[in-house]
């Protein structure tokens, strides 16, 4: 058996929920430089546009790695993790809604084993979570998308004072940029990723597999690429959205159009390679590690549950 095996019980709601938030952070940590890159990617042709009509100079950026670079070399090594720890309050309100309730929504739905009452489920932690945790999600791509250039002032000095300068500039709205778009991509992003993780696993384990890491990585892999092809364009107009300047779109179908009429249909895929490199690593890394933890946390609890019996029993 390769990593901790699955436990007779059936892990709790609490379980789930701390064990998706905590497997969401460790994930987020080891992939954040590639959501940073694919931020940029995603805003470049606002950036040229706007350096077309002499508003400022063009910033070029060529592919995952060499976004990365271009930021390590021009804004020091700390700008691929700026957002960081907003990325990582989204990801303990965020990720715990929408993994850490979707088996008890799932559940509720009938009895949770037909695809409609999967996708319903998906739909709803979906849209619980953005509720919840879309002010953290704009800090984090308003952080990504400022650069760090040498004699250009910085948008936020940090992460409280982004939340403060968002609230009084645009008002409480502001936090709540792109929540529209964020639904949307969040829907069709929690239906895709749990929906095809949930149904290659049940497929694996009744055809091929045992319950165990193997087939949680090749299951996250999966749901990590079909979520990618799906979501890609969705995400990439909420990003330009969410980071655009007052009044530069007057809604999300203005920010669409706007997109395909200057930038033609191959922009609502840019950054594709640094989305499907995050969203596949972060879905492998994120799946494996909440399997883990959930059964780490439940023989843990009943470890403790054993020693309390024992302590009781000596007592007597």
């Amino acid at each position: 058996m390769v990593g901790l095996g699955p436990t007779d019980a059936t892990p709790s709601v609490v379980v789930k929920f701390v064990s998706a938030g905590a497997a969401a952070c460790i994930a987020d940590l080891l992939t954040f430089p590639l959501d940073t890159a694919k931020v940029r990617l995603q805003i470049q042709g606002e950036e040229r546009a706007s350096a077309a009509a002499g508003e400022g100079p063009a910033v070029k950026y060529r592919g995952v790695f060499g976004t990365i670079s271009t930021m390590v070399r021009t804004e020091g090594p700390r700008s691929i993790y700026s957002g960081l720890v907003a990325g990582l309050q989204r990801q303990m309100s965020f990720a715990s809604v929408r993994i850490g309730l979707y088996d008890s929504v799932k559940q509720f739905y009938t009895e949770g084993t037909g695809i409609g009452s999967r996708l319903l489920a998906g739909c709803t932690t979906g849209a619980m979570a953005v509720a919840f945790a879309q002010p953290t999600d704009v800090v984090k791509v308003r952080f990504q998308a400022q650069a760090r250039s040498p004699g250009q002032a910085r948008r936020y000095s940090g992460t409280i004072d982004a939340y403060k300068t968002i609230a009084k500039e645009e008002g409480i709205k502001g936090l709540w940029r792109g929540t529209a778009p964020n639904v949307a991509r969040n829907a069709i992003v929690n239906c895709t990723e749990l929906v095809t993780y949930d149904l290659m696993k049940d497929a694996l384990l009744t055809f091929y597999s045992t319950d165990n890491l193997p087939c949680h990585f090749v299951c996250a892999f999966g749901a990590g690429l079909c979520t990618t092809v799906i979501a890609s364009p969705v995400d990439v107009v909420k990003t330009r959205y969410m980071n655009a300047a007052p009044g530069l779109y007057s809604s999300v179908l203005n920010c669409a159009t706007a997109m395909m009429t200057k930038e033609g249909p191959f922009a609502f895929y840019k950054g594709f390679m640094p989305s499907f490199l995050r969203l596949g690593s972060w879905n492998v890394m994120m799946f494996v590690t909440y399997e883990q933890l959930k059964r780490a946390m439940m023989l843990l609890q009943r470890t403790v549950k054993q020693l309390w019996a024992c302590t009781m029993i000596s007592m007597k």
